[in-house]
Parts: structure tokens; sequence; C-alpha cells
């Protein structure tokens, strides 16, 4: 059975709530979901799935929290491991709707782990998102602000494709 570890980084605690949601859905215990303030890169090694999370700020960029993260994840042999990405944003910064998602996807994809994830973009309401591609975004965006009804159900169609992902 493979490790699931869960990775946020939040401003205001939306994300870490998220990731929490997203945890449950994926069964995986309160231990196994960490704030990458807190800890060193190093710990994606002790996991072979690794879904990493961020709240989109300013003109778009991630989380404070992850710039040193990254940094470090990026020189880390992560072959073999697979990666997913969920961010928070707010459609109404429509041109940088939760631009995280695709900056902490953009860092990690050539470090050798597998990306898994992609979420149809269907429904929202943004006209551009570093998160898309090719009509379909890179990992689980979310607006908590606009649309928190929405959230328990995309979190439960997202981690259910994880889960078939990973089988």
């Amino acid at each position: 059975m493979k490790t699931i570890g869960v990775f946020y980084g939040s401003e205001t605690g939306t994300t870490a709530d998220v990731a929490r949601r997203i945890a449950k859905e994926l069964g995986v215990a309160d231990a196994d979901v960490h704030d990458v303030d807190k800890l060193s890169p190093t710990r994606l090694g002790d996991y072979d799935v690794l879904v990493l999370g961020s709240s989109t700020w300013g003109a778009g960029e991630i989380s404070q929290s992850w710039y040193d993260f990254i940094a470090g994840a990026q020189s880390l042999a992560l072959q073999g491991k697979q990666i997913a990405v969920f961010g928070c944003g707010d459609e109404t910064m429509s041109d940088t709707f939760c631009d995280a998602v695709g900056e902490i996807y953009d860092a990690l994809k050539d470090t050798g782990a597998e990306m898994i994830g992609r979420f149809n973009g269907d429904g929202y309401d943004y006209s551009s998102s570093k998160a898309e591609r090719d009509g379909s975004f890179v990992g689980l965006v979310l607006d908590e602000v606009n649309h928190p009804d929405m959230t328990d159900g995309r979190i439960k169609a997202w981690t259910d494709q994880i889960k078939r992902e990973i089988a």
C-alpha cells in the first residue's frame, strides 16, 4: 500500500482546513498532514504519494512558506513518487486564479516524479490561470470565498480520482 503525505502552505488557515479535508477523504492520518513552514523538504522522502497545496496570494504567488520548501524539494530525487497539487484562490482575481497550483506543478514537474490529479475546468469563472493547461487544471482548484458550497463535491471527485491513479 502506498503511503500518502499531505503538505500545505496556508496564510489564513483556509488551505490548512482544505488539506485536512482532503486527507480525510484519502484516509490519511493527521500525523501525515504537514505545514511546510514547520518541516524540511526531506520529509517528502517519507511518502510514495505527495499531495501538495497552497493558497494564491498577491499577483498569483504561492504561499510564503512554500518558497524555501520548493527550492529544497527541487534538489531531491523524487523518481518513483507521485505528486498531486491543490490550491485555493478567489475567482474575482480572475487573471491569477489559483496560479499557485501551476507554480508548484511547474517547480516540481521535472523532479522525476509522476504528476497526477488533473482536474476538469468546468464550472469556474476566471480569465487566466497558470494552473490551466489544455482546458483542464493541473490539480484541484478551489474557491472558498465565492463557492464554498462546491468545495466538498470537488474534493470528493478529486480524491476519488487520486485513489484510482495511485492504485
